[in-house]
């Protein structure tokens, strides 16, 4: 369910914290994160607030989509399957393309094409504004030897 200023300000109450301070509590809480266990159930959590257009504007505001793009190229395959989850569910908004595109991450997301984990090799096809940056020939022919 998607979230607007009235539902949030219900949820919170008059004493819960405001969603861009969560979401920074979240940004500080993987920065400073050694064990990667809680780095993918952080990435994971940060990925599912993507999906709502109501934190768009908090996630570029705490450079999120830098941190799916950073978790992107990880060895660790969670990780990248938490970072292209949510770049594929903040990408449905222009704006957060935008800084996907600007940031070099169209490479990143095609890369997920050769993925053994099939969540990060199937992400990608959501990603409706980076479409034109991804659908070209390279791609296009990288995609039939895996169809093959």
């Amino acid at each position: 369910m998607f979230t607007n200023n009235r539902r949030q300000e219900e949820r919170t109450g008059k004493y819960g914290t405001p969603r861009v301070n969560y979401l920074q509590e979240l940004v500080s809480q993987f920065q400073n994160a050694t064990d990667e266990e809680i780095k993918e159930r952080i990435a994971a959590n940060l990925a599912n607030f993507a999906y709502d257009p109501y934190n768009y504007t908090f996630l570029r505001q705490l450079n999120v989509l830098e941190l799916f793009l950073d978790c992107m190229t990880e060895p660790n395959e969670r990780l990248v399957e938490f970072g292209i989850g949510g770049i594929c569910n903040a990408c449905v908004d222009p704006s957060n393309a935008a800084v996907v595109i600007q940031c070099g991450g169209i490479p990143l997301v095609i890369q997920c094409l050769s993925s053994p984990v099939r969540n990060t090799r199937q992400q990608w096809n959501r990603d409706e504004p980076c479409g034109s940056h991804m659908l070209n020939i390279p791609v296009l022919e990288h995609l039939l030897t895996l169809a093959l």
